[in-house]
Order: structure tokens, then sequence, then C-alpha cells
């Protein structure tokens, strides 16, 4: 997220590593200046609490049990302050629990940068972030945290896996960015070299018995097109990113290139959001040639939004992804005895309603109707033959922001 020092704060939060910088300004600053400092803090936190029902399969814990599951909640909080006005330090912790035994609800730090900003004017913004970033693909992946802006409890899940949410989500490096105000639009442009995060939830997605995905020097770009205040937005964004994966028995590397297109049209009352995706995933170098694979894999979905009375929004989305285009359906896949062929695909037609009770209150709801299990967890489902191909699921969720 980039922001400018032209606005005191990002609505999306911001970005504990830049607070050893922070620290080290307030110990040296004269009385005046820490002042000034203090003028500039901001704290806000958000919590949503989610409810997941599932009638097959399991999303984000034991969803197809009695009751469903509530094992999805997201706690945070995010800070920013200007030591000077050409730089910002920000920072956000996060503490996620999605599924699993719990472990991933320890709190981490989400994002934190330090934001030096030298050109700042009515025409255009230059400057560097250094620290961790969030990771500029898409439309949602830099405020994806936060259910206030985010546009349903879950995302498109094609373009936006939760399965392997810490590759795609946030690196360690630094990322250039600039912002030239036009007469009739604004350009984004975000460039950025850093290593990237690799959790468990990487390590059960890769390749079997995988211990260890450490991250390597990788690469990640977007450019940015806002038309008339927003009525129309454009944007590509490509990713390079590589890694080397343990086993017990083995080592290989990780290759992941990606490239995102995406648009959307903003009117008084509705909105229209499309994004495609091709994704090139290759695993190599392993002494076992079964763990030597690769597949380009396709995704996209398409979003209606709706607007009406004064608080409350609908949506309906279609949701695509086939995992090797040369296999969509799954069936060499499955031939192979690799696992069953709908594990290589998902068709997801998604519609709910959020309701803004309160500038700080978000209820939620929302339905999916899901062919095949392209994108379900591994930690829910460690055994894709007992997955079903066709299943449902209902979520809820409330959300608070302070």
């Amino acid at each position: 997220m980039i922001v400018s020092k032209s606005y005191p704060w990002s609505k999306a939060g911001t970005r504990l590593l830049g607070l050893i910088g922070l620290l080290s300004l307030v110990g040296t600053a004269t009385p005046a200046v820490a002042q000034n400092m203090g003028d500039t803090l901001q704290v806000h936190g958000f919590l949503s609490q989610a409810l997941v029902i599932t009638d097959d399969n399991n999303f984000f814990g034991p969803s197809s049990e009695s009751g469903g599951s509530t094992k999805f909640t997201e706690v945070g909080v995010n800070f920013s302050v200007r030591p000077h006005e050409d730089v910002l330090v920000a920072a956000q912790v996060l503490s996620r629990r999605a599924g699993g035994d719990g472990n991933s609800a320890q709190p981490k730090l989400d994002h934190g940068v330090i934001d030096y900003q030298p050109l700042s004017n009515q025409k255009r913004s230059i400057g560097i972030q250094v620290g961790r970033f969030k990771n500029p693909f898409g439309f949602y992946n830099q405020t994806r945290d936060v259910a206030f802006t985010r546009p349903s409890i879950l995302l498109p899940q094609s373009i936006y896996f939760d399965r392997t949410r810490s590759l795609g989500l946030a690196a360690d490096g630094f990322s250039l960015y600039t912002e030239e105000r036009l007469p009739y639009g604004t350009v984004r442009a975000q460039a950025g070299a850093a290593i990237p995060q690799t959790d468990e939830d990487l390590e059960r997605q890769t390749v079997p018995n995988a211990t260890a995905v450490d991250g390597n020097p990788s690469f990640i770009g977007q450019i940015l097109y806002e038309h008339s205040g927003g009525q129309f937005v454009g944007a590509v964004s490509a990713a390079d990113v590589a890694a080397d994966i343990s086993t017990n028995t083995a080592e290989g590397k990780l290759s992941f290139k990606a490239l995102i297109f995406s648009l959307q049209i903003n009117k008084e009352k509705w909105s229209l959001t499309s994004e495609y995706a091709i994704r090139d995933l290759e695993t190599s170098d392993f002494s076992n040639a079964l763990f030597n694979q690769s597949a380009v894999g396709e995704s996209w979905y398409i979003q209606y939004s709706r607007r009406f009375l004064e608080n409350w929004q609908g949506f309906i989305r279609y949701d695509s992804l086939v995992t090797n285009r040369d296999d969509p359906s799954g069936r060499q896949y499955e031939l192979s005895n690799a696992g069953p062929a709908h594990s290589q695909f998902a068709r997801d037609w998604t519609m709910g309603l959020r309701w803004r009770v309160h500038p700080q209150v978000l209820l939620s709801a929302e339905y999916h109707y899901v062919n095949g299990t392209g994108w379900l967890p591994a930690q829910d489902n460690p055994d894709p033959d007992d997955t079903q191909r066709y299943w449902n699921m209902f979520l809820t969720q409330l959300s608070i922001r302070f």
C-alpha cells in the first residue's frame, strides 16, 4: 500500500519492523520534534469472527461437523507515525486463526515499513519502502486482512489463495513506488525485490513430506490506472517467486510466476469487477523424479456488487480455478494415481450480503456452491480421497474496527 504524505492516514491500516527505527528516532529527537511526532501518531485495530458451515469437506476447521466451525478469527492492531514530513513508519501486528490446530493464531508482524517519500506534490509522488511490505498484486491483496476493505468474507479463492496465503501476502525487502496524477486519472506503479514469507501453509501444499520452504530473492510489481475518481480501474500485476524446499530425504527448488489482469467499473449504485491470472508453478532438482512437477494454471472471476438502502450491499460472483490448463478436468491427474480429479479445479458460485450496522461494525453473510476442491486447505482435509466434488458452504462474520 502506498501512503502519500499528502494524506495523514491510510484507510487500510498500514504497514513492528519499523518500530525499531521509530524508537531510535524518538530517543534522539528534541522535545519539540517528539511532540510533533506525537501529533501524527495513529493507532487503529480490528477484530473479525466468523462461523463456517459446510455440508461436505472442511474449510477453516471442522466446518462439516454439527454446528460448523468458529476457527476463523482475525485480530489486528496497526500504527503509523511521521518522525519527519518525508518519512512514515508504519506496522501491523496480526493474530489470525484459520482452521488447523490454532498455532497460527500467535501474533505476528503482518507488515512493517519505513516509507521515505522525497518527492510529493500536486502532480506526482515518488518513494521507497524498506521492511516487510504487502505484495502489490490484484485489487485486494494489500488490504485483504481488514474485513471492511474486502468485498466479501472470503476473497475469490482462485486469485487470493488462503491455503497458500503466506507466499502471496508479504515479503521482506524494499519496494519502489510512484504516483502520477493526470488531468483525468492517476497512474500508480510499484516494484519490489524481497524474500517472500513461507509459513507452514506452503509446506503442506508443495511436495509430500516437505519439512521446510525457505524463500529466495524474488520480484513483484504492479501498474494501476484509476480513471475519473475511480469510475474505471485497471491493473497489471506480475510476480517471480523462488524458494528452496526440504524434505526428510531430499532437497529441491520451487519456482512460481504469476501474471494478473484486473478491471473494475464503479457507478453510484453498482460495481463490476473481474480479474484473470495465469500461474506457472514448477518444482525441480529433486532426486525423486515424482517430486519434479510443472504446470500452468489459470484463474478468473467476475463479480457484480449492488449498493442499496443506506448501509446494505449485496453481490454475486462466479469464480473459476484450473490447476493445470493441459488437464482442466483433472482426469490425467487421477489416472496417474496422484489424487482425485476434482482436486485439480474449483468452480464457485457465491452470493452474499453486507450490513454496515455502524461505521465501526459490519455484519456479513455469504453462500457458496462449489464444484471441485482445488482450493481446499490441506490442513483441514488431510486425505484428498475423502473429499466430495460438489459441496456447499455458508459463512457469517461479525467485524469491528476502532
